[in-house]
């Protein structure tokens, strides 16, 4: 049987490469809005974040987010993003 390849991504705050499905996507659709996708399928400018509550206040810290999505991060995105991560690592 072939192995299927395992599609990996970069932490946007500790820059580590790990598999696609242990991350959380944060995506600026075209429309300018940001959102949390948990499908991994909307379209738009992605950027993506350790489910681990220090890579959050790193990434906050160094806006990181800001600078990947070239945009404004409200504070409900970052609310919902962190609610998100603290859920994931319990």
């Amino acid at each position: 049987m072939k192995k299927r390849k395992i599609p990996m991504r970069k932490c946007i705050a500790c820059q580590e490469n790990k598999p696609k499905k242990e991350l959380i996507r944060v995506v600026r659709t075209p429309d300018g809005e940001v959102s949390i996708d948990l499908t991994g399928k909307k379209s738009g400018r992605g950027a993506y974040i350790c489910d681990q509550i220090s890579c959050f206040e790193l990434a906050q810290k160094k806006k990181a987010l800001q600078n990947q999505l070239s945009t404004q991060i409200s504070e409900t995105v970052y609310e919902t993003l962190q609610s998100q991560v603290k859920g994931k690592s319990e």
